[in-house]
């Protein structure tokens, strides 16, 4: 066979094998940079993961450049923070491993930035990060020291020295491409400012187009969020991507419809096309069943996807369906071959699935199950900007 005839074979096997593993075929609408793929291992720190990478992508449209930031700094200066606020509230605060894109953002100003070869937050020749025995020896520690019920004025010194252990002492200076600087002043080199920020969200239960601290246990900060109608807040990510704008993306991946097929939709239970031929048997199962039915073809087959509503999605959050579970990051926007819409998801759990470690989430999976989202204030709709008076 002559050269091309090669190329047309191998390009009809690639379709068939695409077309036996997914039920999708996916066209980019707009795709943004970004930087490579990391892997948060054994950790629950995918709100520093996906903080950075938003700020890679922000350094990256700015034209400054492509930088591996260190994730493990901002674990590390937030751990102390969330070690003194469970202390002064009397161990009335959720003293866990995971965090919001507010520990990110918010801290900027005070701690800075780092680059990853200055601190990596991997000891001893390790080359992943395995946070299990250090979370539960910082959580045990502080137990101890609230029921103690008489805290001493050394308590954050034995703090910091468990995780100097574990991670490293924090830099004060470093030195970058032949140049030193400290986290502040890399920070003004790469021009980064919390003011440029804003996070938005949308729950009924709160006045629109006021801000407020959504009420998640990982909001340890209680920082705020813009409230806007759903409607608004899907409008908000478009323009943000359509501008050349990546979005930080808090959401709930408990769901069935979060496969680890790289595929994020709302299957509709109800809908009789995801029931397959056997319509009869289909009605006969419970709730739970179907569920369980559909989990095993989201990523195989195409689904019927339920319509989400603002009220739906209220009820969703009221009734602990929607929590905090997982962050992420959006940089662009796809079709299906139906013409249906998906958001491109850049996660933090490596190069794994059949789009390598990239995920695909439907606009109905985007406006059910997000918690909130971060974009530059830049990037705003004029008009949403006027209604929360920036």
């Amino acid at each position: 066979m002559n050269k091309l005839t090669l190329i047309v074979v191998a390009f009809l096997i690639s379709t068939s094998l695409f077309s036996q593993n997914s039920a999708y075929q996916f066209t980019v609408v707009k795709e943004n940079p970004i930087t490579s793929v990391k892997n948060q291992a054994s950790t629950s720190t995918c709100w520093s993961f996906s903080g950075v990478s938003f700020l890679e992508s922000e350094l990256l449209r700015k034209g400054k450049g492509t930088f591996d930031l260190s994730e493990m700094y901002i674990v590390r200066r937030n751990y102390e923070d969330k070690a003194d606020k469970f202390a002064r509230t009397h161990g009335h605060l959720n003293f866990a491993p995971g965090g919001s894109f507010a520990d990110v953002i918010e801290t900027l100003d005070e701690y800075g930035i780092v680059p990853d070869e200055a601190y990596t937050g991997l000891l001893d020749g390790a080359d992943r990060h395995n946070h299990g025995e250090m979370d539960k020896v910082l959580s045990g520690y502080m137990k101890g020291i609230i029921g103690n019920n008489n805290i001493s004025t050394v308590w954050n010194k034995g703090f910091k020295g468990i995780l100097d252990a574990y991670l490293s002492e924090k830099p004060t200076s470093f030195t970058y491409n032949g140049k030193t600087y400290t986290p502040q002043s890399f920070r003004d080199f790469l021009e980064l400012k919390q003011s440029d920020y804003i996070s938005i969200t949308s729950f009924t239960h709160q006045p629109f187009y006021k801000s407020f601290p959504i009420e998640v246990p990982d909001n340890w900060r209680w920082a705020n969020s813009y409230n806007v109608p759903i409607d608004e807040m899907m409008e908000t990510i478009d323009n943000a991507l359509m501008n050349g704008y990546t979005v930080a993306w808090a959401s709930d991946v408990s769901e069935s419809g979060f496969s680890r097929q790289g595929i994020c939709i709302v299957p509709d239970e109800n809908a009789a096309e995801n029931a397959g031929t056997d319509q009869a048997k289909w009605l006969g199962l419970s709730e739970r069943e179907r569920r369980n039915t559909i989990s095993s073809k989201v990523g195989v087959e195409m689904l019927k996807e339920k319509n989400i509503t603002q009220e739906i999605r209220q009820s969703a959050y009221d009734n602990y369906q929607t929590t905090d579970d997982h962050g992420m990051h959006i940089y662009g926007i796809a079709k299906d071959q139906n013409g249906n819409k998906y958001y491109i998801v850049k996660n933090s759990w490596g190069k794994t699935g059949p789009y390598e470690g990239i995920w695909y989430a439907s606009e109905a999976f985007v406006r059910y199950k997000t918690l909130s989202v971060v974009v530059n204030k830049e990037s705003l709709p004029t008009d949403i900007a006027k209604k929360i008076k920036l």
